[in-house]
């Protein structure tokens, strides 16, 4: 005879069933009986409590760039669920598999504008301008366990992103007897054996190629299959924007980072191609550089457009041929695409590749802190295995430029950071990277970006969790005054910023916390970082003038000026 249970149950039984082991929320009264659900199953799943919706997001969401399953977010309505919209529409634009649970309203009280209410369909809009894949209300017990499968199908399958699923309160106390639908399993969209043949005569045709690797759905073993298709044809790889742990930094074939502060050498590049092969990115407006390195909707190059989602291919660029496949059987198709024994291109590849050994080599910049030195002492100690974040802004750049990823091709996923460009990421997306994994979580923050959710540092220190995290303080939105600097020179307004004590803040939070004025003090608060059990909150005092990788704010003021 089934046993019955009430609804709240079932929906943690059909987590458990589909593999989940951590979730991420805030609790509220709307799904207490989920709440109960995850006490009655804490043995095979762990519900992660966070200090705002936000930060619990982009800790489902982070999770979810780490496997390529959903990560799991559980939040109340109205508040909850806006707090909560950052992280689906960073899981959206960065193609990350992701569901969102959210308590309602019980159901005789819908459309009264009862408290805290909220039409979640069209907040969320699920469209290609919206913020969510599917957007489904559970009126019945019984179908939760087809609602729940078919959310994990839909996050995983095509362009991977979120799914928000509707709890009404009173349905979640309702009894019901069905089980769980076994683990879902994403689907693999193969490449078309003629779009093939057709890729292979344009390569044999092509003089300067280039591939630009990225988006959502890659695996290790696509990762090492694309490599091992790069080798055969000796093509140089440059990766999307934030996706640069996708091919290996260290390989001689690798071209850089095709992203924001884009090395003026490879935008050149990329624009001289005669064939681009984009691999995986959807080509917005931060991989082209503001669709100037590829112009749409007819770009100069030959664009050859390989998309997981039928729908991305031909939506914004017209090209010369689309494949609908995975990454990991568009890789797999690729790595047996038979090469010829020379291609005419060898040299052009040696150039690009020099062009990012290049880049590596800074320019002077003034100030007591030397940002490359920093990021080399990241690159000699943390383990290779180290997880590194990021949130929003020009403190970014750094690690973006200097910080040499070996990434999926080795086997994990080493780079989560927001293509969305949300501030608050990193500090949230490191300290999940560390719970669901156990690896060395790093994440560099500016002062503006960590008060984001600086306070999921509690989180970390109730679960026992570890980051270690840079904090470069100049007092300012860094990359807003850039901006301001470039538009509206010497006309400083709104960007700037009073702090408070960072390094007494992470003591209080349970992290240690330390301030540096000098790179010599850098190394060893690092080496004793990685050391600590707990945390650690490393405080960088850069000279404001220091904005970007490549200059400063006085240049960037008096070239404004001239104009």
């Amino acid at each position: 005879m089934t046993s019955t249970q009430i609804a709240g149950h079932l929906i943690v039984e059909c987590l458990v069933a589909q593999g989940v082991t951590h979730v991420f929320g805030v609790p509220g009264e709307s799904y207490l009986a989920v709440l109960d659900g995850f006490h009655e199953y804490r043995e095979s799943i762990t519900f992660i409590v966070n200090r705002q919706e936000g930060g619990a997001a982009f800790m489902a969401e982070a999770h979810g760039k780490m496997g390529n399953r959903p990560g799991v977010c559980f939040v109340t309505r109205g508040p909850g669920a806006t707090n909560a919209a950052i992280g689906v529409h960073t899981a959206f634009q960065d193609s990350t598999p992701m569901v969102l649970f959210v308590g309602d309203v019980a159901s005789d009280q819908r459309d009264r504008e009862a408290f805290q209410e909220v039409e979640f369909t069209s907040f969320f809009g699920p469209s290609t301008k919206g913020m969510a894949k599917r957007v489904e209300r559970i009126d019945e017990p019984d179908r939760i366990p087809e609602y729940v499968a078919r959310a994990f199908a839909t996050a995983m399958n095509g362009r991977p992103g979120p799914v928000v699923l509707v709890l009404p309160e009173d349905m979640l106390v309702k009894p019901t007897a069905v089980r769980p639908l076994p683990r879902v399993e994403p689907v693999e969209a193969w490449s078309d054996p003629g779009a093939l043949r057709s890729l292979r005569e344009m390569l044999l045709r092509a003089k300067q190629p280039m591939v630009i690797a990225g988006g959502g759905g890659w695996t290790p073993q696509a990762a090492q299959a694309l490599q091992r298709f790069a080798e055969n044809w000796k093509l140089p790889v440059g990766n999307a924007f934030r996706f640069q742990d996708t091919f290996d930094n260290h390989h001689p074939l690798y071209a850089g980072d095709v992203g924001i502060g884009i090395n003026p050498k490879l935008a050149a590049r990329v624009k001289e191609a005669d064939l681009i092969l984009a691999i995986g990115p959807r080509l917005g407006e931060m991989t082209t550089s503001g669709y100037t390195l590829l112009t749409p909707p007819r770009p100069k190059q030959k664009l050859v457009h390989i998309h997981a989602s039928a729908e991305e291919l031909n939506r914004v660029y017209a090209a010369d041929l689309a494949i609908n496949a995975t990454m990991n059987a568009a890789a797999r198709s690729l790595e047996v695409l038979a090469a010829p024994p020379e291609v005419p291109w060898s040299a052009w590849t040696e150039a690009v590749h020099a062009d990012y050994e290049a880049n590596l080599v800074p320019q002077p910049l003034p100030g007591d802190i030397d940002m490359p030195a920093i990021v080399a002492s990241l690159q000699k100690h943390l383990p290779e295995d180290a997880v590194l974040t990021n949130g929003a802004g020009n403190f970014a750049s750094w690690v973006h430029r200097f910080f040499r990823h070996h990434g999926l091709a080795k086997g994990l996923k080493t780079q989560l950071a927001p293509t969305v460009g949300a501030m608050g990421y990193g500090v949230p997306a490191g300290i999940a990277a560390n719970i669901v994994s156990g690896r060395t979580a790093f994440t560099i923050a500016g002062d503006g970006d960590f008060l984001m959710n600086g306070q999921e540092l509690a989180t970390a220190s109730q679960y026992g969790a570890k980051s270690i995290i840079v904090l470069l303080n100049n007092g300012m939105f860094g990359t807003i005054r850039m901006h301001q600097e470039r538009d509206y020179p010497a006309h400083v307004h709104g960007t700037a910023l009073a702090n408070p004590d960072f390094v007494g803040l992470a003591k209080a939070y349970g992290y240690a916390g330390v301030r540096i004025t000098k790179t010599a003090e850098f190394e060893p608060e690092l080496l004793a970082a990685l050391e600590r059990k707990n945390g650690t909150l490393i405080e960088v005092m850069l000279d404001p003038e220091v904005i970007t990788t490549r200059g400063t704010l006085g240049a960037i003021r008096q070239n404004a000026l001239k104009k």
